[in-house]
């Protein structure tokens, strides 16, 4: 089968890599507007980018309208974000929160997340997530217009908090104790505890 992206709609082509491009790990983000009012939302195009600086980005995509999604509009104006690492235990949380809320109505509150207080940066962090990213915007680059169009958003990293629950006895990460999820095709999520290992060819 060859699928030819140039003649798909954008709801096709986000199918087709959705359901390929597996698996995703997932940003759970956390901002605020300028009022204070926190939002907290999903997103699985994420990935870290590189250690020097320390940066990540994560894509909100426009809505099926293709108006900004709550996450960007408070960006926009509060520069400052945090990314919750889910395990699998936050699954249905985080689930819930990709709900489409009122701009302003807080996703902490509605759902009953826990939040704590970030040390960097304004917005709060999921009290229960293992990992917690604490960011400032480096940049925000549109790509595309209209529905699913993309604001690919670029942070710099400036603290981690990370649970000592989830490290190993040497202090470092521990995968299967982070059980993170990641997602898969429609409603599909994998967790990180089927794990291999393979040794890289110039390591020795």
């Amino acid at each position: 089968m060859i699928i030819d992206f140039s003649a798909l709609s954008p709801r096709a082509a986000y199918g087709w890599m959705t359901g390929t491009i597996l698996p995703r790990p997932i940003a759970w983000v956390s901002t605020i507007s300028p009022e204070g009012r926190p939002n907290l939302a999903p997103f699985s195009f994420f990935q870290g980018v590189t250690a020097n600086p320390p940066t990540l980005m994560f894509v909100p995509v426009n809505t099926r309208d293709g108006s900004k999604k709550d996450t960007v509009r408070n960006l926009e104006r509060v520069p400052e974000f945090v990314v919750n690492l889910v395990p699998s235990a936050l699954a249905e949380a985080m689930n819930a929160t990709a709900a489409l809320l009122p701009y302003g109505e807080s996703e902490f509150a509605r759902f009953g997340i826990a939040a704590a207080p970030s040390q960097r940066v304004k917005p709060p962090r999921v009290a229960l997530a293992p990992v917690a990213f604490e960011c400032t915007v480096h940049q925000i680059v549109l790509i595309g217009e209209g529905p699913l169009a993309a604001n690919v958003v670029f942070g710099r990293i400036h603290r981690a908090h990370v649970r000592d629950d989830v490290l190993t006895a040497s202090g470092e990460p521990d995968p299967v104790k982070l059980d993170l999820i990641g997602r898969l095709g429609g409603e599909s999520y994998t967790r990180t505890t089927d794990i291999f290992d393979l040794k890289r060819p110039d390591r020795h």
